[in-house]
């Protein structure tokens, strides 16, 4: 007898009107939804193809549709799995390490490229420099218990924190901060945006082209002087944003404090 023969009538895949693929993805959706918990593998194309008699090409269409809705996530040289829970990301200063930390998790963090260069012209105005004034260049890749969530891309004053990019930048940039040069950020106004992962970006964070990340920018300052111009991609599959609103109007001279992820 057959695997599929051993299938009840609603998990078996079928001949009619409904496209192979698409009725697999709902059965795949139902067993996700139900039976494995977030952070569980599924069984590999192989193995549903062979359940399912169906071809790969149907497996991989259909695990491709979940994974752009979030509902599976595939880990390069893994596997596929059920999504874990979104994360909260609260906008508050705190760096990235004390947040994986406070989570039970374990920070980790790859520096992908450091250069002193010539910003662009919107970073240079955030961070008060003439124009032609070099800054420190830092992209950074983010990892929680070995898995990526974040792509940090930013721009340092190179003025106040001069040698920034011989420190050990796998370490807490804040800490740092703090130890090397007196630099606490204390304010950081910060703008939020969804966006679709490019090339470089989900080669980095281990996704497709096109999936859905949650983008960050901030720009923090210390004493009212801007040191840093960061923007962070983060994987719209494990955050979600929450805040807390009040009456508060713009003109009121009270305005919420902003954070991210360092």
């Amino acid at each position: 007898m057959s695997a599929s023969a051993q299938l009840p009538p609603s998990d078996r895949v079928i001949n009619g009107p409904t496209p192979k693929h698409a009725q697999l993805r709902e059965i795949l959706r139902r067993t996700v939804e139900r039976e494995l918990p977030p952070g569980s593998p599924i069984p590999s194309e192989r193995d549903l193809a062979e359940t399912y008699q169906v071809s790969r090409l149907t497996v991989r269409s259909a695990i491709g549709k979940l994974v752009e809705e979030g509902l599976l996530s595939r880990v390069r040289g893994k596997g596929t799995f059920t999504a874990a829970r979104r994360m909260e990301l609260q906008l508050y200063l705190m760096s990235f390490t004390e947040d994986m930390r406070r989570r039970g998790m374990t920070p980790t963090t790859e520096v992908v490229k450091t250069a002193t260069e010539v910003p662009p012209a919107p970073s240079a105005h955030a961070l008060g420099l003439a124009a032609g004034t070099p800054a420190h260049r830092l992209v950074r890749l983010r990892r929680a218990d070995g898995v990526p969530l974040a792509v940090e891309r930013g721009w340092y004053h190179a003025g106040r924190m001069p040698g920034l990019l011989d420190l050990d930048l796998t370490r807490s940039l804040y800490v740092q901060l703090a130890q090397s040069y007196d630099l606490r950020p204390d304010h950081a106004w910060q703008t939020v945006w969804a966006e679709s992962a490019d090339r470089e970006t989900a080669r980095l964070l281990g996704m497709r082209a096109g999936s859905p990340l949650l983008v960050f920018r901030r720009v923090s300052s210390v004493n009212g002087e801007p040191i840093e111009d960061m923007t962070s991609w983060y994987r719209g599959d494990h955050y979600q944003v929450t805040m807390q609103l009040d009456r508060n109007t713009p003109d009121s001279g009270q305005h919420p404090h902003y954070g991210g992820t360092r």
